[in-house]
């Protein structure tokens, strides 16, 4: 009965409303965006396609600097002021600003990079999406703020849908990519007024925003002062993004297009713990705030559900990745499968990483975490490099992401302990607990199917979850 109990409060409290809108909208999306991309893999050439792909590497990597990190700043202190129209617009004027400056940041980039006529064009229309993305953010972070996330995922979700049509218009009238990409900037104009009129219930009024002062010292003082969340957005794009920037300098566009098909998978399964741990940051504020128990209590029993959910992802990889990328993409792809299991490794420490970095932001660590940010792109990077310099394979990326992501865990993990969040015996059991996994997964091979893993496994670690879940949800469904 207490169990059934604990169930119905974590059924309606907001973390599980918001994950679960973030879980469905987010599978929803990355069906629609896979079918888009799956079509452009097998309507273009692979060097247009590697192209598009190239230009939106670089787009992405640049995006993630142009936010200067500033949406974890910006809830933290939406939670604390009272003045919450003028913080609102200041951050509106600041990220639209900025969204100008990195376009040209992002041209300027391209054009330095690479010299094909195509990827410099591509680059002219993509990079516009910045200043779209830049507004769009401020309204994502006042609905993460409100606690009303599910209006920026329904309205994603939409946007997937208009792509996904575009991509299937591509089967009856093929048009070149270039013209593609302005079609699709064109009709993510729909996008950005669905936010501004829509997705805020009519609390962002652009006009009174673009009203607000906003003079050269305060946004001076703004950056200046939040320069780590900047480094902390940038480093983790940066981490993601320059595995494919070396793999499309190094070898040919083929590889580049093999490593996004398995870097593709690799943010369906990444992006559920991504939303899961920004649901659970403003809980994460107010009971630091109200309660600073009630944050390591938060942290503790959100940890093993998001690590569970690693586990499995990698399971599933292993045991369906032959299968589903020749289905999906081509037989042309098939090894790409491969660099789909190497690329997956990541999720046995990742989906906790996230949550891992909220808690450093609310206990104002946002430099610590910058640290830690520094160095796994520092040894990613170095990897890379030495990888592809004597291997010339798309091995040494993959490998190269999963150590600098470990050492990414292994630092947060010293950092909490030293905080009393999380004991040294905590992450002992954890790391053991994922060397036992993988050992497990890697002895199977070959005695069991492999469409065997991921069932068994499931079992196994959602029937160890529940025990868990019997004596750890009333706090946490709260």
């Amino acid at each position: 009965m207490a169990f059934k109990l604990n169930i119905r409060n974590l059924l309606a409290s907001n973390l599980f409303k918001n994950s679960a809108w973030g879980g469905l909208s987010n599978i929803l999306q990355n069906l629609l965006f896979s079918v888009f991309f799956i079509i452009m893999a097998r309507i273009y050439s692979p060097d247009d396609f590697g192209s598009y792909l190239i230009a939106n590497n670089i787009y992405s990597l640049v995006l993630g600097f142009s936010s200067l990190g500033l949406g974890h700043w910006f809830i933290r202190e939406w939670i604390h002021t009272d003045d919450k129209q003028t913080l609102t617009g200041t951050f509106f004027k600041t990220q639209f600003i900025i969204g100008l400056v990195f376009y040209i940041i992002h041209v300027a980039l391209c054009f330095l990079l690479y010299d094909q006529a195509l990827i410099r064009s591509l680059a002219l229309i993509i990079g516009i999406n910045i200043l779209f993305d830049n507004v769009i953010s401020v309204i994502k972070s006042l609905n993460v703020a409100e606690l009303k996330q599910w209006k920026s995922f329904l309205l994603i979700t939409v946007e997937a849908f208009i792509k996904c049509a575009v991509g299937c218009v591509l089967f009856f009238y093929p048009m070149p990519v270039i013209w593609l990409s302005l079609v699709l900037i064109s009709l993510r104009l729909i996008t950005l007024n669905l936010f501004i009129t829509w997705g805020t219930g009519g609390s962002f009024h652009l006009a009174r925003f673009m009203r607000i002062p906003i003079h050269w010292s305060t946004f001076r003082t703004l950056v200046l002062k939040n320069w780590a969340f900047l480094v902390i957005s940038s480093m983790a794009v940066l981490n993601w993004k320059v595995g494919g920037i070396i793999v499309s300098k190094f070898l040919s566009l083929e590889a580049v297009a093999e490593y996004e098909v398995a870097f593709k998978l690799l943010t369906i399964a990444y992006i559920l713990p991504i939303i899961v741990s920004q649901s659970i940051y403003p809980m994460l504020i107010r009971a630091e705030k109200e309660n600073p128990t009630s944050l390591r209590s938060i942290y503790q029993q959100a940890f093993y559900p998001l690590a569970v959910y690693g586990l499995l992802a990698y399971a599933f990889v292993v045991s369906y990745a032959d299968t589903l990328i020749p289905l999906l993409f081509g037989s042309s792809f098939a090894h790409a499968a491969l660099y789909c299991r190497q690329l997956f490794l990541v999720m046995l420490v990742f989906p906790t990483i996230f949550l891992q970095a909220n808690v450093m932001l609310t206990l104002k660590l946002e430099k610590t975490d910058m640290l830690c940010n520094l160095i796994s792109v520092a040894v990613n990077l170095s990897l890379c490099l030495v990888g592809m310099l004597y291997w010339k394979q798309l091995d040494a990326v993959n490998y190269a992401i999963f150590c600098s992501f470990v050492v990414f865990h292994v630092i947060q993990d010293w950092v909490l302990v030293r905080k009393n969040i999380i004991s040294a015996i905590h992450v002992v059991f954890i790391y053991g607990c994922i060397g036992l996994f993988y050992g497990a997964i890697y002895l199977s091979d070959g005695i069991l199917a492999k469409e065997w893993i991921f069932p068994m496994t499931a079992f196994i670690l959602l029937s160890a979850l529940v025990m868990y879940f019997r004596t750890k949800l009333p706090a946490f469904g709260k």
